[in-house]
Order: structure tokens, then C-alpha cells, then sequence
């Protein structure tokens, strides 16, 4: 049912989304970020836009150079990718340091492993779209790396994303009726609520 005036936020959870990694340079080291809103909006010539949260250091170092890369990761991409480039800000950390470095024609780093293909933009026009910048940009160069199955947004979450854990409670169980008590100590005096047995009759949680 849809009403007047009225937003399900989760009906966005329904767009399909792949995930990439955005690679740059802001002149003194390489930096990337994980973006999932890379759509090709024309192919005469060929353009692709790019959303960046204005609050990631990429943003801002697309809007002073005005170049970028586009890593399309893949299904084996592992989560320790997206803790690397997702997790942590290139405004205090150098996100490539130690890592062997590949780059395409435009000097900018390209990843070589869990992605299928690589393409090179340059900026041409920018759009203030309040939280996000958007980037409009025109293809450079473009490669495909391998022939492996492009990870979705979906695939990610159901896939990748580690599950929350259940919180292990600490306490007591009745063997006799299963009542469950609680705590780091069961008192001594203790008697179960619904059986009305005894602490001794409790073993600990496991």
C-alpha cells in the first residue's frame, strides 16, 4: 500500500547496488574508499556517475584533481577488503601502505585482486547533492581484469558482512524445570521461582 506523503526508507533496499572500490591520489598518497552508487548515464560518449559521501577524505580529493578509478570488486571480495577501504579514513591513515601498487595511465593505483574489471574517469561536471557529491564523469580507460561475478550490495550483506553474534548471557539454568537465573552468582539461598527447587539443583549456562 502506498499513501500520500509517505517514505519507507527500506523500499531503497530493493534498488540493486553493486560495490566498488574508488581509488585517488590527493598528491602525497594513494587513498580509497568503498562506494556502491556507480551508474553508467550515457554511451555517446561514454559517462559514468559517481555518489561520494561528503564526509570520506575520497570526496574531496576527486573534487581538487578531478580524476578517479573505479575497482568493481567480485564475490571472493574477502570483509577484510571492505574493513580496509570502508572502515578507516585516508585522512589518518595511508590505506596502501605496505601493498604492492599497479596503476593505470592516469597514475592512480588499481587493485589487481577481487576485482573484474577497472575503469579510469576524469570529472566533468560536479552536482552539490547535499550529503553526497555527485561526479559525472567521462571513461579515460577502461579494462577488464577478470571474468569473475560482480558483487552486489545484496550479496555483501547476505554473503560477506560477518552476522551479529548472539549475546551469551552469564548464569544458571534449572535442571529441573529450566528456569533461567541470570548472573555471575547464583546465592546460595537461592530457590527457583517455578519449581521451587533448590540452587543446588542449578548448573551453570554453557
Amino acid at each position: 500500500m502506498i499513501s500520500a506523503n509517505s517514505i519507507d526508507s527500506t523500499a531503497l533496499f530493493k534498488i540493486g547496488y553493486g560495490l566498488y572500490v574508488l581509488t585517488s591520489n590527493d598528491g602525497s598518497k594513494d587513498n580509497g574508499c568503498i562506494v556502491n552508487t556507480v551508474t553508467q548515464i550515457s554511451n555517446a560518449p561514454e559517462r559514468i556517475s559517481v555518489s561520494v559521501s561528503k564526509l570520506n577524505y575520497t570526496h574531496d580529493i576527486i573534487r581538487d584533481t578531478g580524476i578517479c578509478n573505479v575497482n568493481c570488486l567480485t564475490t571472493e571480495a574477502p570483509f577484510s577488503l571492505f574493513q580496509d577501504y570502508g572502515f578507516r579514513s585516508g585522512r589518518d591513515c595511508d590505506k596502501f601502505e605496505g601493498k604492492e601498487l599497479k596503476r593505470t595511465p592516469n597514475g592512480l593505483v588499481y587493485l589487481e585482486e577481487n576485482v573484474n574489471s577497472v575503469i579510469s574517469l576524469k570529472v566533468e561536471n560536479y552536482l552539490d547533492m547535499d550529503s553526497h557529491g555527485l561526479f559525472v564523469c567521462r571513461i579515460t580507460e577502461s579494462g577488464v581484469i577478470s571474468q569473475k561475478e560482480s558483487m552486489t550490495y545484496a550479496y555483501y550483506h547476505a554473503n560477506v558482512k560477518p552476522k551479529p553474534q548472539p549475546k551469551k548471557v552469564k548464569g544458571f539454568v534449572c535442571k529441573i524445570c529450566g528456569y533461567v537465573y541470570e548472573g555471575e552468582e547464583l546465592p546460595a539461598d537461592f530457590i527457583c521461582p517455578i519449581c521451587k527447587h533448590p540452587a543446588s539443583d542449578f548448573e551453570p549456562l554453557v
